[in-house]
């Protein structure tokens, strides 16, 4: 599931006429480069809310067959958060585990590392924390366990493999999946892994103009 719902208030004025994840990078909307990601991996089955003129990524990525994949949408008429808005897709995602990713996040982490399904009720990835961002989400102990809590916090890159058991107790509405995590953390059923490639969160045109600058150094090398 790709999680494209939110406003991008911070990407004004590109996302005052289009969706955050249809706001272009390296040539090609940040989604597409998700989505050439995971058809490479041997995903198929793709799933993507949307609220903001979601109409408009429903019209530019149609059913994914141009990447051999098969998208559904889950459509939200209000803003239901990260969690609240992986619960209202849940019927479309069905009962296995399943990879998480946010939709204005640029990496070249290998979905193919990805456990196919977390020991317990979640599989986070962690990256070292950017520059806009000093104090990070969670600690990685020497067991593999995330906790909320403990010396060197990582930052949470929005990447993550999640069991439907996680949202178990869980009712219909807007609500964040940081307190589910954190809930589950607690028993020791997040497990983890620390990142160190290439990640960020394209959350602002400063960081969307920085991203651009180092893909088109990269190629120029």
């Amino acid at each position: 599931m790709i999680l494209a719902a939110g406003l991008g208030k911070r990407l004004r004025p590109l996302t005052l006429e289009k969706p955050k994840p249809l706001v272009e990078v390296g040539g090609k909307p940040l989604i597409v480069h998700h989505l050439e990601k995971l058809s490479k991996s041997g995903f198929r089955d793709i799933v993507i809310n949307h609220a903001w003129l979601g109409e408009k990524l429903v019209k530019a990525l149609g059913n994914g067959d141009h990447w051999g994949l098969n998208i559904e949408y889950s459509a939200e008429s209000e803003p239901l958060e990260t969690g609240g808005g992986v619960f209202k897709a849940l019927p479309l995602l069905g009962n296995e585990p399943f990879l998480l990713i946010n939709g204005d996040v640029f990496t070249d982490y290998s979905f193919q590392s990805l456990p196919e399904s977390p020991p317990e009720l979640a599989h986070l990835v962690l990256v070292d924390n950017p520059g806009f961002k000093e104090v990070g989400d969670f600690s990685l102990d020497e067991q593999g366990l995330v906790q909320p809590e403990g010396q060197n916090k990582l930052t949470f890159s929005g990447l993550s493999v999640i069991s439907a058991e996680l949202f178990a107790h869980c009712k219909s509405g807007a609500f964040k999946l940081a307190p589910l995590l954190i809930d589950a953390m607690a028993s020791g059923k997040v497990t983890g892994e620390h990142y160190s490639g290439l990640w960020t969160d394209v959350g602002t045109v400063e960081r969307l103009q920085s991203l651009e600058e180092h893909l088109n150094q990269s190629r120029a090398i």
